[in-house]
This record gives structure tokens, sequence and C-alpha cells, in this order.
């Protein structure tokens, strides 16, 4: 990929929408502010040849993370990032909890509900829902957090 920046403008962007911090924190319970979001639209950190951030939001965390090297190739910025989970337990989570959890409640009513099949059937139909959205939802946090950072820094295929 290549930005229309130079690399000065590119570090200046950088060090302008990026709160620093480590982005394993920012995932998890003890990052505590900023609660409402902060001032940038990212979080995390980068040097002279790499960075790696998410959205800096508490209220829709995301699960991915951009990760990336940049270097200036004949006045021309050139970008190799890629956008993945932060941790394979969380994707890992998402993925399969609704799974097991849709195997579980049927068990559950198999063995301990045999007078509750029209609750069973709504049951199912709640968490099949809920399966598809989360898959849904966590996409479109991942490919609005692509599109944010393609939009900032003015990235181009």
């Amino acid at each position: 990929m290549k930005s229309k920046l130079s690399i000065t403008e590119f570090r200046a962007r950088l060090n302008n929408n990026i709160e620093i911090g480590s982005v394993k924190v920012k995932l998890s319970t003890f990052r505590l502010f900023p609660r409402f979001g902060g001032s940038k639209p990212f979080y995390g950190h980068f040097d002279d040849t790499d960075f790696r951030l998410t959205l800096n939001s508490e209220l829709s965390p995301t699960i991915f993370v951009v990760k990336g090297k940049y270097k200036s190739v004949d006045n021309l910025l050139k970008l190799d990032y890629i956008v993945e989970p932060n941790s394979k337990f969380q994707s890992i989570w998402v993925e399969y909890f609704p799974i097991v959890l849709i195997v579980a409640i049927n068990l559950f009513f198999l063995f301990f509900g045999k007078g509750l099949r029209r609750a069973s059937t709504i049951v199912n139909l709640f968490l099949l829902f809920m399966a598809f959205y989360s898959r849904w939802k966590e996409n479109r946090k991942k490919k609005k957090l692509e599109q944010k950072f393609l939009r900032i820094f003015e990235i181009i295929e």
C-alpha cells in the first residue's frame, strides 16, 4: 500500500491521532479512563518503523488491531499493514461461544425441560439470531476500523 503523505506527515498524523498506550491493556478491563472515549480516534503505539493501534472507545470496543510497518521509498510512503484479532482467545470466544451456548441450552431442555418445547424453540431462535448478529457486528467493527485508518492516513491501494 502507498500513502499520499510524506513520512514526516505520516508520523505527525500518528502522533496527533494515537493516544499512546499498550493495546493489550486497552482491550482488558484494567484501563478505566477515558470512560467515554478519548479525544484521539486511535489507541496504541508507534515508533520509526512500525505501529500497532485500535479504536479509542470504551463504549464500542473492538478486538481487532491494525499492525503494520512503514518506510519511505523514493519519496513515497510504503505501508504493510494487517487488521487482526488482538488475541486468539478473544477471537475464539467471539466465534464459538454462541455455538457452545446453543448446545448447552438444548442439552438443558433435552434432559430437564421436557414440557418446555415451545420455550426451547423461542430460545433457540433468539440464540441463533444473536450468534449471527455478533459475527456481523464484529465484522462490521473490523471494517470500520480499517476504513477509519485508511481515511485518516490517506492510504491508497
